[in-house]
Formats: structure tokens, C-alpha cells, sequence
């Protein structure tokens, strides 16, 4: 009788151990196999360029996507070899990142964008103002922990000597081109920050370091 029974016992186990091993394969590894909580994987809120019909289904909400998408996501890409725009009007910086490059930065002397600007604004001194407060916003985010907040060199990080030779901007031989061009690039110890910035941010942040400069 304990040995029928021991008997039973093991089929029992391993016919749980044979389900749990069937119910983990999958061949489609992308995706779960089985979602306990649905609701933590699949959002509700309208999310662009996702499967709009995921593993499970919800029968109160549909997403209708249009007919010539053929179901494929649901936004639409953009058309295939177009440039992006924004409200200034396209602009490239296409000065490459070489030494060559950082000199040629240098000839650029003037905030780029300011006649976009003073056409949305129309007031020239008012426009510099902006220009100057948006600059310095983001330089007190960005820059200022190790640049400190009058480009001097002394920022946070430098007086608690976790970073070491961050140079003043009155000693440095920068233009707002060249200021750009490490924003955007990195130089030496300093990574690019264009994940962070756009470009017009960039240009504001460099036009505020030659203000510190220049103060």
C-alpha cells in the first residue's frame, strides 16, 4: 500500500514538473508566454508606434488603425528620405568632429538663429533677453555643477575635488561656434550632451557661456 501510494506520488510530481515545463516553452521569445497582470504590461494610453493587439485582448477597447497600414503600428513613419523641421526653419550643423572641425567652429561668432527669433518676437533687446534667461536655465541644469555658476571653473564637483581641470572661460579661447561644437560633440573630458539638448538649446547654453565670458 505506501509503495502504490510512493508511486503515486511520484507520477503527481512529475506530471506537474512535465506542465510547467511545456507551459514555459514558447517560441516566440519576444513575448511573454503568459502575462499575470496585463494591465502592468499593456498600458492603456494611446502609445505611438506600438502593437496595437497585443497577446491578450481587451473586448471593451479596440485600437482602429487605417486600412492602408495594413495593421502594422499605430502611427504612421515618416515618408523615407525627408528632413526634420521645426519652427525655425531647417538647419544642419554639419561641421565634422575633428580637430579641424573644433577650429573651423571657431569662425562662428553669432548666435545663428537670432533673426528666427526677433521675427517671433520683434524686439530685438527683448529677444537677447530671452535668449540669455532660456540659456541660462539650462546652464544651471547642465553645466554649472562643474563650471560653476560664473564659468569660472568652480563649480560643485571641482570644490569637492571630484572633477579636476575645468579651465575659466575668460582664459579659453572659445567662440559660441566652438562652444556649440563641444556641446554637441564632447571634448576631452566632457561627453556630448546632444542627448540631452536639442540643438536650439544648445545654441542658447553656448550664447550664455560667451555672456560669462564676456562679463
Amino acid at each position: 500500500m505506501i509503495i502504490k501510494y510512493f508511486y503515486v506520488v511520484i507520477i503527481d510530481l512529475i506530471t506537474i514538473i512535465i506542465i510547467m515545463m511545456l507551459n514555459s516553452c514558447w517560441f516566440d521569445k519576444s513575448k511573454p508566454n503568459r502575462v499575470y497582470m496585463p494591465d502592468m504590461y499593456y498600458s492603456d494610453a494611446y502609445e505611438p508606434y506600438s502593437d496595437p493587439y497585443p497577446d491578450y485582448k481587451k473586448p471593451t477597447k479596440v485600437i482602429q488603425l487605417p486600412f492602408f497600414l495594413g495593421k502594422k503600428g499605430s502611427s504612421l513613419l515618416p515618408v523615407k528620405g525627408t528632413v526634420p523641421r521645426n519652427s525655425y526653419g531647417f538647419f544642419s550643423y554639419n561641421i565634422p568632429n575633428t580637430n579641424e572641425g573644433y577650429n573651423d567652429s571657431k569662425k562662428i561668432v553669432r548666435y545663428p538663429l537670432q533673426k528666427k527669433e526677433n521675427q517671433k518676437i520683434q524686439n530685438k533687446n527683448k529677444t537677447n533677453k530671452i535668449i540669455l534667461e532660456d540659456g541660462k536655465n539650462i546652464y544651471q541644469i547642465n553645466c554649472s555643477i562643474c563650471h560653476g555658476n560664473n564659468g569660472d571653473g568652480q563649480g560643485f564637483l571641482v570644490k569637492n575635488e571630484k572633477i579636476l581641470g575645468i579651465p575659466s572661460y575668460k582664459d579659453r579661447d572659445i567662440t559660441i561656434g566652438s562652444v556649440y561644437h563641444v556641446v554637441t560633440y564632447g571634448k576631452n573630458n566632457m561627453s556630448s550632451y546632444a542627448s540631452q539638448l536639442n540643438e536650439i538649446d544648445r545654441w542658447k547654453v553656448a550664447e550664455y557661456v560667451m555672456y560669462l565670458k564676456n562679463k
